[in-house]
């Protein structure tokens, strides 16, 4: 155990983050550099040793979350570093990314803030990259296998690094231009570098993984075709048909998803543009959506200039502390103000968009709201409480309804959904197409960073015992695993 007083010792304390009227100026992420090694010590000290820890339930990956905050404690970064990637691919995303489960699990939140268990994870990977502990690790030998993985996502990444140690010799397919998925193009700058990204990819191709970028499956390749050339194949292409709003006035322009909106505004931190097409600025931005893709489009809207920006969510506002019915270690709905929210715009809660309004020339200028109470589980209009807001850029950032069905790939492989439109598969996350195998948000639905990257792992090594009769691989979580919930 790190310290044993530690939690009675230390408050929790969290990464500071750069001043508002500086960091909405740039694309760099919003937390000050070097703010976290100075305190982490202590705040791992917090960490009890507990002799049964709930963070490692509510973490899907089944991080050994105790043991590396003992070694972050004592400043013992390449044995921490081991440990966290012994059930991790990527805790650099992880530790960005999620919103942290384990943290809602942690046994020391029954009565007082948990442990910074995220903060700790990220202060233990870029030290590990600082100090060069990660290094590539290409198989010994290698098995004659062949596997594609379709998408580039965490659970795509994950499989084929799972995949290319265990001997195997794995190409990546994407259909966009760089690898990453929707951590490439739908996460933004200031939440994640793309750095990280590229430094992961590069130890992904010193090990041996292809990546082959600009090839659809379904449209630019038959997956038929592509079942031939390799052994297996894992598909992790993402839920990525997005929720669409359909109500009057829906085709104005400056209505659109928010991963139409989001990739655009990446591509001109990339390089590629140097004016998204889509653009907040000047303009009086709504987002429909309260999740976690609202806020980015908040966040990419301030940088932009936007005039106002104004969040929209259908349900009620949450509380600031857990309810009766969200009861400790399952992942509480809480009030939450993420770094996008506390640059500024108004959130709405309790409210439905009725219908649209443009101007003479179809471009959208007003959107018209009800406030709803829930009656039997649904949303019913409150009379009397219509009005409108000024609009001229609306994303929807409602959600996914399930992965890709226009660009042939389920035809062509003719592969079986489940009841909620999802590729179904069995325990060994293998479809009813023999030797292949679905990972990620195409199997689960939409779903978190780290439900994907356990996917990937626990789908590798159903691959992995397909082609070779046996599997060492570590298998995280099965299909039918859910949340902590009630």
């Amino acid at each position: 155990m790190a310290d044993p007083k530690g939690f009675l010792n230390h408050e929790r304390e969290i990464a500071k983050t750069r001043p508002v009227e500086e960091r909405v100026q740039d694309w760099n992420e919003v937390y000050q550099p070097g703010s976290l090694l100075p305190i982490i010590s202590k705040q791992a000290s917090r960490c009890m040793d507990c002799g049964i820890p709930f963070c490692h339930n509510g973490c899907p990956l089944g991080n050994l979350i105790p043991e590396w905050n003992d070694y972050a404690y004592r400043e013992d970064w390449t044995e921490a570093s081991e440990r966290l990637h012994a059930t991790n691919n990527f805790p650099e995303f992880t530790g960005r990314l999620c919103p942290a489960p384990c943290e809602a699990a942690c046994v020391l939140g029954i009565n007082q803030p948990p442990v910074t268990i995220k903060n700790v994870e990220v202060s233990i990977i870029d030290q590990a990259w600082d100090n060069g502990d990660v290094t590539p690790q290409p198989p010994e030998r290698l098995s004659g296998k062949t596997v594609a993985v379709i998408g580039s996502g965490p659970a795509g990444l994950a499989a084929a690094q799972q995949l290319t140690r265990a001997g195997h010799t794995v190409a990546v397919y994407e259909r966009a231009d760089r690898i990453g998925g929707l951590l490439r193009y739908g996460i933004p700058e200031f939440k994640m570098e793309k750095r990280h990204i590229n430094r992961r990819i590069e130890q992904m191709r010193a090990e041996g993984t292809k990546f082959r970028t600009e090839v659809e499956i379904g449209r630019d390749l038959d997956a038929k075709k592509l079942r031939k050339r390799y052994d297996a194949v894992v598909i992790a292409a993402g839920a990525t048909t997005s929720r669409d709003l359909p109500v009057p006035g829906r085709e104005l322009n400056g209505i659109h998803f928010a991963m139409e909106y989001l990739p655009l505004a990446n591509k001109v931190q990339e390089g590629d543009l140097t004016v998204a097409p889509i653009s907040a600025e000047g303009k009086h931005v709504v987002v429909i959506g309260g999740g976690d893709t609202g806020a980015d489009c908040v966040g990419t809207a301030h940088r932009q200039g936007a005039a106002s920006v104004t969040q929209l969510e259908i349900m009620g506002k949450p509380g600031d502390e857990r309810n009766a019915h969200q009861p400790w270690p399952t992942f509480p709905m809480l009030y939450k103000v993420t770094s996008a929210h506390e640059e500024g715009g108004e959130r709405i809660y309790s409210v439905s968009t009725t219908h649209f309004e443009g101007d003479e020339d179809g471009n959208v200028q007003w959107l018209h709201l009800t406030e709803v109470e829930f009656k039997d589980g649904r949303p019913e209009p409150k009379p009397g409480t219509e009005r409108k807001i000024p609009a001229q850029l609306v994303t929807l950032a409602m959600g996914f309804t399930g992965t890709d069905r226009e660009n042939g790939l389920v035809e062509q492989f003719g592969l079986e959904l489940d009841e909620r439109g999802n590729i179904a598969r069995d325990a060994d996350f293998a479809t009813n197409v023999p030797g292949v195998y679905v990972a990620g948000d195409a199997g689960r639905g939409q779903s978190l960073i780290v439900w994907a990257i356990a996917e990937g792992r626990s789908a590798a090594r159903g691959v992995d015992h397909f082609l070779t009769g046996v599997s060492a691989l570590p298998a995280p979580i099965k299909p039918t695993d859910r949340a902590l919930a009630v």
